[in-house]
């Protein structure tokens, strides 16, 4: 369960009686959208169905019963976010939006590059600035995913920038391959890989552009700087870093 600082109410009216449920704000979208898979339990902040929440009044096992056909709390609460309102105070709409603009703004530098500067990543600061240069906002009752790209078509006006991924070739000494390429192949999506005579390991990974410095960080901090990377631009052309 979550705590009750965490939840918004979600409020159904019917019958001429009304029944309200403590949930996680992100669960309730994704309840009221259908696309919810997880266990209710863990997201909801009481098993129960009230009258009114703030007050913790309960309605008649005969309301429930009428309008629900059950008494049973588990199988109410999702009925009651869908076909109900979700309720949020100011402060939670504020958090939230908080919440998503800080997923949003991660999301964007993941994936973004400066095309300008030979596909460099955008810093987060420089993300957030040029947002504030915008009109977009963010909000908060939306999956963050379907958003990114009304962002980026408010970015464009103000900074160069694209989404874009990167292949990196990647050979490890033998005296880290040991370990380092454990680590190195979670990074990303390993296009191939070879272990070489000498014991050292080559590697080549898609990934997010704009986390370029993300896996070079990666891969010094497991080869005490000595391993070698490559951008493949394509079949024909490797570029050394």
């Amino acid at each position: 369960m979550i705590s009750l600082d965490e939840a918004v109410t979600a409020r159904l009216e019917s019958h001429g009686e009304r029944f309200e449920v403590l949930v996680d704000p992100d669960a309730a979208l994704e309840i009221k959208r259908g696309e919810f898979e997880g266990d209710l339990e863990d997201v909801i902040a009481a098993e129960d169905v009230f009258e009114d929440a703030a007050s913790g009044d309960r309605p008649a096992e005969s309301d429930l019963e009428d309008v629900f056909g059950t008494t049973e709390a588990l199988e109410i609460i999702p009925q009651v976010i869908q076909d109900g309102e979700i309720q949020i105070t100011a402060e939670q709409r504020r958090e939230m939006q908080e919440q998503k603009h800080k997923q949003l703004v991660d999301q964007i530098t993941r994936n973004a590059v400066n095309p300008q500067m030979d596909d460099a990543p955008h810093p987060p600061e420089r993300i957030e600035s040029a947002l504030e240069e915008t009109d977009f906002r963010i909000d908060p009752m939306e999956p963050v995913e379907p958003q990114v790209d009304e962002a980026l078509d408010a970015l464009r006006p103000v900074i160069p920038i694209r989404f874009d991924e990167v292949t990196v070739a990647v050979q490890v000494p033998a005296d880290y391959a040991g370990s380092a390429q454990a680590r190195i192949r979670q990074f990303g999506d390993l296009e191939r890989e070879e272990w070489q005579p000498d014991g050292s390991w080559v590697g080549v990974l898609t990934f997010p552009a704009g986390m370029q410095d993300d896996f070079y960080d990666l891969v010094n901090e497991n080869t005490s700087g000595e391993a070698e990377t490559r951008i493949v631009r394509d079949e024909d052309e490797i570029s050394t870093r």
